[in-house]
């Protein structure tokens, strides 16, 4: 059998987070590019693999897994030589599962509202309505972290690797004000220690959020 094969760009969020799972874990995948800009996941093959037609995608020896929360969950379970990243214990695990929702589902979600129109369709709106609705998660993220050192206790979790992924992405957009939010300041310093974050994820959030402001700038020329 040879390596997890992913279909991923380090412009991407979520196929960042799957990355940072792997090297969680120890596990080496087979990087397979996709240009999103120039629509290489709408290839007839790629749809035909993943109708959804997203990144990151996962071929494990023929097991084709999309979206970027159950890859992790999946490597986890598959290849994980503990259980503490995505806990078997139902508690911890919902509590899991509920931040990565929280992730796709208000994280990201705000996120892409915000980036898509711009990177995608020359739009100029980057209004501070969508930067405000943005910070409005950094009130829940604190509150989460009052009381320990990750977003699911003493342990760090899938749910901090994706949310992390998301959260540098767009945090010079929709700035994390330090002195109101020491707690979610303090975590993101302490996810940037790990040994693989810098070349996992920081390299392409910083190329994300570089991307962003340079379309921003060339729609707005053109308007």
């Amino acid at each position: 059998m040879g390596k997890p094969a992913l279909y991923y760009a380090t412009l991407s969020p979520p196929s960042r987070a799957v990355m940072l799972t792997a090297a969680a874990i120890g596990v080496e995948l087979e990087l397979r590019p996709i240009n999103l800009l120039k629509g290489e996941h709408l290839t007839p093959e790629f749809v035909k693999m993943n109708p959804q037609h997203t990144i990151p995608t996962l071929d494990d020896d023929g097991v084709i897994i999309y979206d970027s929360h159950a890859i992790c969950a999946y490597l986890v379970g598959k290849y994980g030589k503990e259980d503490n990243l995505y806990p078997k214990d139902l508690v911890k695990r919902a509590n899991v599962d509920a931040r990565l929702h929280l992730d796709s589902g208000h994280l990201f979600a705000r996120l892409r509202m915000l980036y898509e129109p711009i990177l995608y369709y020359g739009s100029t709106d980057c209004s501070i309505d969508k930067i405000a609705y943005i910070q409005k998660c950094w009130d829940i993220l604190e509150n989460f972290l009052k009381e320990s050192p990750y977003l699911c206790g003493d342990e760090l979790t899938i749910a901090d690797l994706c949310c992390i992924a998301t959260i540098t992405s767009v945090n010079e957009v929709a700035p994390i004000n330090e002195t109101k939010y020491p707690k979610l300041t303090a975590w993101m310093e302490r996810i940037s220690e790990l040994p693989y974050y810098k070349s996992v994820n920081e390299e392409g959030a910083e190329e994300l959020k570089k991307l962003f402001k340079e379309k921003l700038a060339e729609n707005k020329s053109k308007k």
